[in-house]
């Protein structure tokens, strides 16, 4: 399996979510609606999922072993951190041409 492609569609600045993302495998499924979510130690992704008839949430769509989980993760994690710098960069140039 490869992300071929992972797309941040929003930035959220106020609760523990900080972003919702897009991720497409092997240029041929596209998985939705990925958190990425700021818990008590550290940044995790959360896999789209929905309540169940007992209100319990249960995922979409997951990997199936750990190290799918933690490659996606990183992948996911990585990404993120490039587009807020990128956005970051971004800003300072604004402002500093004085637009």
């Amino acid at each position: 399996m490869e992300i071929t492609d992972i797309k941040v569609r929003r930035i959220v600045t106020e609760g523990r979510l900080r972003a919702v993302v897009s991720v497409t495998v092997d240029n041929m499924l596209a998985v939705h609606d990925i958190k990425i979510v700021q818990g008590d130690e550290r940044l995790f992704v959360a896999m789209p999922s929905r309540k169940d008839e007992n209100g319990v949430y249960r995922d979409i769509v997951h990997p199936i072993s750990g190290a799918s989980r933690k490659m996606m993760e990183s992948a996911i994690l990585e990404a993120y951190q490039q587009y807020l710098a990128l956005m970051e960069a971004e800003s300072e140039n604004v402002q500093t041409s004085g637009i």
